[in-house]
């Protein structure tokens, strides 16, 4: 609970207008994406500069306040819900796109710039910033680097990691690091800023992200592939890839999900397939071109039952965009929607399927299942009530069995949500007490009191 004297130190350093206390305004910034999680802040600060955070983090050491950073919170995985209260730091307010340098390709930015705002800016100067998580609309660049955001494009692309240069942080002790540079190489020193991201604000609250950018591809093609089973399509991304086919999207989505994108857009999305694909080929015109031409046939060979391909960059747009939907469209079916983020070897991507339609059975239990299948990234989402107590323990059950054959079979419990405070059990089974042990000795080293962000990520050892 914080102390008076600490919201006098808040209200002297800041001003009140940048502070919410209102218990009706907190209510609504104890949550993020993720079902069944709440924790209700003592208060909210809204700083416009790297000074004011310095300040915020100053106030928070001095009174030993948790102190829990905030975006638009579209995260999955209960990274920015503030378990122990105290502080929220809400960076919003800080979202200036501070330099476009075409010389370099780089952006510069303040952490609360929304990434498809980002997007858009680089693309009037004939740049391309390639990260486009589901959430892009909402999401803020500085969420995107604390949870290493993914996306539609992540497959031939990569992830939010691939395109920060640079960093600005505040530490536990008030101090600025910066970190990286405009240098397109630097091996000098520790990579710190390779371990800030992904660290979701346990480490340190970032301020300023540098950003790499890239030229456009020339040209695409779009193709939306449906199979009368979903082992068929797990086994076509798994031929399209060892073709050396590195299309720039992949993406899945299960026969549930179609009906309830088809329920929500409405675009002719057939409801009798059992899955389909929808794959994006980019770049040199010719080069797409012989591309296109080989996935045709490997969809062929395959047998998909048929293959589609946009008339134009419109049709391209409204394909992609109905994937997006995918989480908001399953959402719609149940009042609870729990949502993870298996990651396996491609070439267990069919297995996957399999498993997950056996356990979707044995736990008598209605799931939809879509992602990103060209880097096996897969969402299965079950559509479920919190209130009912033995539903809900079949969930997590189904997820407990998943996550054990996942790791079984070399894959990860996490390709892009992060960990959060959903997830902690999962990753010491993935790294072991040696893994834990590890970052637990990290995390101290940045933040011996452990204000920044506490109870994410690992088991605290009085867990």
């Amino acid at each position: 609970m914080i102390n008076q004297s600490a919201m006098q130190q808040l209200e002297q350093a800041l001003g009140k207008e940048k502070l919410v206390t209102a218990k009706e305004d907190l209510l609504v910034l104890g949550y993020d994406s993720t079902p069944g999680l709440h924790s209700l802040p003592d208060v909210v600060v809204y700083p416009t500069s790297t000074e004011d955070v310095v300040k915020i983090v100053d106030v928070a050491r001095d009174h030993n306040l948790p102190l829990t950073p905030r975006g638009s919170a579209t995260g999955l995985s209960g990274g920015s819900i503030p378990v122990h209260g105290g502080i929220v730091i809400c960076l919003n307010k800080m979202n200036r796109i501070l330099e476009i340098d075409e010389e370099n390709l780089t952006a510069t930015c303040e952490p609360g710039v929304v990434t498809l705002d980002l997007f858009n800016a680089v693309a009037e100067k004939g740049l391309f910033y390639p990260p486009d998580p589901g959430s892009q609309k909402i999401s803020t660049l500085a969420g995107n680097v604390m949870e290493d955001a993914g996306g539609l494009r992540g497959l031939k692309y990569g992830v939010t990691r691939d395109y920060v240069m640079a960093l600005t942080c505040v530490l536990a002790d008030g101090s600025l690091i910066s970190t990286g540079g405009k240098s397109v190489k630097d091996v000098a020193g520790y990579a710190f800023k390779d371990l800030l991201v992904g660290s979701e604000g346990t480490l340190g609250i970032i301020t300023q992200i540098t950003v790499k950018l890239i030229p456009p591809p020339q040209t695409k093609q779009t193709f939306l592939a449906y199979f009368d089973n979903i082992r068929t399509a797990g086994e076509a991304v798994s031929k399209i890839i060892a073709a050396k086919i590195i299309p720039s999207t992949m993406e899945i989505m299960d026969k549930a999900t179609i009906n309830c994108v088809e329920d929500y857009v409405g675009i002719g999305l057939p409801r009798q397939m059992a899955a389909l694909l929808l794959i994006e080929v980019d770049g040199h015109p010719a080069v797409v071109a012989e591309e296109a031409d080989a996935l045709k046939a490997i969809l062929e060979e395959v047998k998909a039952a048929e293959v589609h391909q946009a008339k134009d960059a419109q049709d391209a747009m409204k394909l992609a965009e109905a994937r997006r939907t995918a989480l908001s469209a399953l959402a719609r079916v149940s009042p609870t929607t729990l949502l993870e983020d298996a990651t396996v070897p491609r070439s267990k991507l069919a297995d996957t399927f399999t498993l997950i339609e056996q356990l979707t059975e044995k736990y008598q239990l209605t799931v939809g299942t879509f992602g990103h299948a060209g880097d096996g990234n897969l969402h299965p989402t079950v559509l479920c009530d919190e209130r009912n107590e033995d539903e809900m323990k079949r969930a997590h059950a189904f997820y407990d069995e998943l996550y054990e054959q996942v790791l079984a079979w070399g894959g990860t419990v996490s390709g892009e949500h992060g960990i959060g405070i959903a997830k902690k059990g999962y990753l010491a089974k993935q790294i072991g007490p040696g893994g834990v042990a590890v970052m637990r000795r990290i995390k101290s080293a940045f933040d011996p009191q452990g204000i920044m962000n506490p109870g994410k990520i690992f088991i605290s050892e009085q867990e």
